[in-house]
């Protein structure tokens, strides 16, 4: 058997899990997994099913199958196989991040292959090729921003990546990269934004005694570090906890957060929704 994910989101109005039920029994498919949820603030249902089907069903056939009954309730979908989605994951001199996914992807539970790395720095080239994984070395000055970036569209296009990963890759991406990227890049960073911005974010938490150290992962957008949020990870913590200790606690945090996060867009469990996210775990 083939196994299938459908993802949706339409207006709500009565009929729409019945039509999606009724066009998979029709086709020979069998619902492995459903859940759906109903946005009563914005009118909106979001929708998540995994099916098999027994006969020589592709994501194409299926696709155009589905686009009539699509049409009629103004949906908009995807259908996608298990095929695992190929990452780039960009790195600048912090490792927890990339060493927490590069363990998740040779163990088989990150949901997706690793395809290269890339880096503004060469600190994380061992780490990349201990993994048997390319590295590339793509430096960014101001002048030559635009250059890294075409640079890095084009290892997109060469290795036909799915999704971008930001493993505290500390550049700001351009607006324009950010729009060509949209939907297709994830950010890491930590919890204490728009707070604490700039060097040492955890020697300011300390100074301030904070009681929670977190991180948040999120789609990448023009508007930095402000876009749906994906996953939130969060510990928390007291005075006995140094500017180091706090870091620690900070750097687990993130490689949860940004781990999850990964996995569950790459298993087609996260839908856009204007701002916000829907996330079927």
């Amino acid at each position: 058997m083939t196994q299938f994910t459908l993802t949706l989101h339409c207006p709500e109005r009565s009929g729409i899990v019945h039509a999606v039920t009724t066009f998979l029994v029709g086709n020979g498919c069998d619902i492995v997994e459903h859940q759906q949820f109903d946005d009563d603030v914005h009118g909106e249902l979001f929708l998540r099913t995994e099916f098999t089907c027994t006969g020589p069903a592709t994501v194409d056939d299926l696709t155009r199958s589905f686009d009539p009954v699509a049409r009629d309730y103004a949906m908009q979908f995807r259908i996608s196989d298990r095929t695992p989605d190929r990452l780039l994951v960009m790195v600048s001199k912090a490792g927890h991040c990339l060493n927490d996914l590069l363990f998740r992807w040779r163990a088989g539970g990150l949901g997706a292959e690793i395809a290269l790395v890339v880096s503004n720095h060469e600190d994380l080239r061992p780490m990349a090729e201990a993994a048997g994984l390319p590295f590339e070395h793509v430096p960014v000055t101001p002048a030559k921003k635009p250059e890294a970036e075409q640079r890095l569209l084009d290892l997109v296009r060469d290795h036909r990546i799915d999704l971008v990963v930001l493993a505290r890759y500390m550049q700001v991406l351009s607006d324009e990269l950010c729009q060509k990227l949209q939907g297709r890049a994830i950010n890491i960073h930590h919890s204490f934004l728009p707070g604490f911005k700039g060097a040492k974010p955890y020697a300011q938490a300390y100074d301030r005694g904070v009681k929670y150290v977190g991180a948040t992962a999120h789609y990448v957008t023009p508007e930095l570090d402000e876009g749906p949020i994906i996953e939130q990870e969060v510990q928390r913590v007291d005075h006995s906890h140094s500017p180091r200790a706090l870091a620690t606690v900070g750097r687990d945090a993130e490689a949860l957060a940004l781990s999850r996060a990964v996995r569950w867009h790459c298993e087609r469990r996260v839908l856009l929704n204007g701002t916000r996210t829907v996330v079927f775990r």
